[in-house]
């Protein structure tokens, strides 16, 4: 088991790969760990990411309220975001927030990735739906993503960056990776004329493998709202996200669900 120590020495490492990697720029991004209920270390504000070391690193407790932190160093104005996850998300020790360039293009144009294009993205994400824009800083950005905390554990921001959360810091950096990997094949494949997708058969195969690998965290194969109201799974109806964000070139209708909204139409005719 990592001590405290060794927890800020991975913080400072994770931030050298998330600037390295392009995924923020200047002091932007912030990520925290969970220590216990009520103790939280986070990276500080104002300062770059990709050039901390152990001693910048904040603690905190479940309000926010700093427990410690070196002169000259504050926590994240963007805490109060983390926080909400922690509390509706028991199972999770670890959040990332970042602005990865194709997964922030996405948010800033209010589409979310929902096309099921790559096995790895379907297994290790489901989809991505996208909160409504929140003002930094502020209660807005929590309220905005807590629809969407107990089914997705990634998240963009609309017109600000990803959200990513998991059992351990490297699972939820390696989630951001993952966001930011689809956007590009997303973004690229439309390119070269539009990606091809699964069948909602091939998703359902690739769902039953997440089953049977008994990954941690959540996911529309077994959590999807979606499947809870009686309809087909984020995927393969591609309808996540608010009205207001969802990439309505890409809804499908199922032919099942129509052929049984015909047969009721026909029926209350006499037909």
């Amino acid at each position: 088991m990592q001590n405290e120590y060794e927890i800020k020495k991975e913080m400072c490492e994770i931030g050298r790969r998330v600037y390295n990697r392009g995924m923020v720029a200047a002091n932007d991004g912030n990520f925290s760990v969970k220590l216990n209920d009520n103790e939280f270390l986070c990276t500080p504000t104002g300062v770059s990411k990709g050039f901390m070391t152990p001693e910048y690193i904040c603690k905190v407790d479940a309000k926010g309220n700093v427990i410690q932190a070196n002169k000259g160093f504050k926590p994240s104005s963007e805490i109060k975001m983390h926080m909400r996850v922690y509390e509706k998300r028991p199972d999770v020790k670890a959040v990332v927030h970042a602005h990865p360039l194709y997964a922030t293009s996405f948010a800033i144009a209010g589409i979310p990735l929902t096309q099921p294009i790559m096995p790895e993205a379907v297994i290790a994400l489901g989809c991505v739906p996208i909160a409504k824009y929140g003002v930094p800083s502020t209660m807005e950005i929590p309220d905005a993503i807590e629809e969407y905390l107990d089914h997705f554990d990634s998240v963009l921001l609309e017109n600000h960056g990803a959200l990513t959360y998991a059992d351990t810091l490297l699972n939820a950096y390696h989630k951001m990776e993952s966001t930011e990997f689809y956007a590009q094949l997303l973004y690229q494949s439309k390119q070269l004329g539009g990606p091809q997708e699964f069948s909602p058969s091939q998703v359902e195969d690739l769902y039953e493998i997440r089953r049977q690998m008994g990954l941690a965290g959540k996911h529309p194969a077994n959590l999807c709202q979606n499947q809870k109201d009686g309809k087909q799974s984020c995927h393969s109806c591609h309808a996540t996200g608010t009205p207001s964000t969802q990439d309505k070139s890409s809804v499908k209708i199922d032919d099942k669900l129509v052929e049984s909204i015909t047969r009721k139409v026909l029926e209350q005719l006499g037909k």
